[in-house]
């Protein structure tokens, strides 16, 4: 009788443990596959991720660059976005940082590319306070999200 307990524990931990590990790498739509090998045939350590119902993304080196690319359920592509060093914002870009963001650090630069042309994503920093700032490569600014670390900190 305390054999079978025991057994029977073991195997309740060991299914609890593994339904709430997260997938490493699922297997996106072949549709999906085919879109991503077309766009970025020299990918490499791709991996999938399921978004939503609609939409796949997948992580990955290029150029020996970390990239990540979501693409609708039915292989549309989506959008792109890398990271960036600040050497490489453009003077447009930087100018407007500049101006509109003197008092912040630049914690992470991303590109993002779409259909609709390219912009410029930045996380930004000062003192307590973080921003996520969208520019145009002409250096307007598309967006502006400001969070305060004391309001998460709240919430914990």
């Amino acid at each position: 009788m305390k054999k079978s307990m025991m057994i029977a524990l073991a195997v309740s931990v060991v299914s609890t443990v593994a339904c709430g590990q997260k997938k490493e790498n699922e297997i996106a739509p072949k549709t999906v596959e085919n879109t991503f090998q077309q766009k970025f045939p020299n990918a490499q350590k791709v991996k999938w991720e399921k978004e939503n119902d609609n939409e796949w993304e997948a992580e990955f080196k290029l150029n020996g660059t970390e990239y990540s690319a979501n693409f609708s359920a039915d292989g549309t592509w989506k959008e792109t976005e890398y990271e960036i060093k600040k050497s490489e914002i453009p003077a447009a870009v930087q100018s407007t940082l500049d101006a509109e963001f003197a008092d912040y650090k630049i914690e992470e630069a991303e590109i993002s590319e779409t259909n609709e042309g390219t912009v410029y994503e930045f996380e930004l920093e000062k003192g307590e306070s973080e921003m996520e700032v969208t520019i145009s490569a002409e250096g307007v600014v598309l967006k502006k999200e400001t969070e305060s670390e004391e309001s998460e900190e709240d919430e914990d």
